[in-house]
């Protein structure tokens, strides 16, 4: 937020003669004002992107519950497990390594090199609420990959997995594309990616691509489930134990997109246009909030059909 600015020399004309001291203490009293405008934007900023933070984290419980209702109940607490690691060591490797490989400029366009372990924390550019913010991109991206290879996965091998996905691969992904030093980031100053730079809001390819191709290559590596296909090659239907948690994790990922997709402006208190108008960054906030509802309610009919259609395609 801009400062509130006064000049002491510009109002002693309107005072009158032998108004210095007068001048000065009306400026005074502005300039206190103004810092507490901008402190407060500052503190309406971080607490939308703490509160972005805390619904993006959500989403871990719903990726939870969603994977332990589609498996078989022998292997709901295995499930439940890795989605708790995909916090736990995301938080510690992210914090020790991860967001300095993504964020930490000044630096060269692969990898970041500043901020391990928060050195240097606050600053002009970051604060600890981008850190978390960013922290839980990263174990959504993880996550991403436990349904993929859910019932065929070793505790260890999991815990390595997530460490290394979020402690390394992500952030330099992310630090490709989101950090102002990345090889691929449109906000380059020059030599820009096809001429603009990568433009990803919220995720849809640092997040979900990492994740999503992760995911498959665990899948291919490990193979389908023991008892998926029968001795002559055809498919076996393994629906999972509880439809009650399939719903109940839908519903909290989908609560939890709203701080993905509108927590991604980052900041809320913003004036499009000349102050003082109704329109600003809170407008577009809204109506990324409106489009992720809209997303979520045709995706839910669309697979509503599909299950009515195609009654073996659903969970019954």
């Amino acid at each position: 937020m801009a400062a509130i600015t006064c000049s002491a020399t510009d109002l002693q004309p309107l005072l009158g003669p032998n108004t210095t001291a007068a001048a000065e203490y009306i400026c005074a009293r502005f300039g206190a004002v103004s810092n507490k405008f901008v402190d407060t934007g500052y503190a309406v900023d971080n607490t939308y992107l703490l509160f972005s933070a805390y619904l993006v984290f959500a989403m871990q419980l719903g990726f939870a519950m969603l994977c332990a209702g589609s498996v078989r109940a022998k292997n709901t607490m295995n499930i439940m497990l890795t989605n708790v690691l995909d916090a736990a060591t995301g938080g510690i490797f992210y914090y020790l390594f991860g967001f300095a490989f993504a964020f930490g400029t000044p630096s060269n366009g692969f990898i970041g090199k500043q901020f391990f372990g928060l050195n240097h924390f606050p600053s002009t550019s970051f604060d600890y609420g981008y850190f978390l913010y960013q922290w839980a991109f990263a174990i959504a991206a993880a996550g991403i990959t436990s349904g993929s290879i859910a019932e065929r996965t070793q505790f260890v091998s999991y815990l390595i997995y997530s460490s290394f996905l979020t402690g390394f691969v992500y952030p330099i992904v992310s630090h490709w594309f989101w950090s102002a030093d990345g090889w691929a980031s449109p906000a380059r100053a020059e030599n820009l990616l096809f001429g603009s730079g990568v433009i990803d809001f919220a995720g849809s390819g640092v997040v979900h691509l990492v994740g999503g191709i992760a995911g498959l290559w665990g899948a291919l590596i490990e193979g389908p489930r023991i008892g998926r296909f029968d001795h002559e090659g055809r498919s076996v239907a393994m629906r999972g134990h509880s439809g009650t948690l399939v719903v109940l994790g839908t519903f909290l990922l989908w609560f939890g997109w709203y701080g993905f997709n509108a927590g991604s402006f980052l900041n809320i208190l913003k004036v499009y246009g000349d102050s003082g108008s109704y329109y600003g960054q809170w407008s577009a906030v809204g109506r990324t909030a409106v489009t992720t509802t809209l997303a979520g309610c045709a995706a839910a009919l669309t697979t509503l059909l599909e299950s009515a259609c195609y009654p073996g395609t659903g969970m019954h």
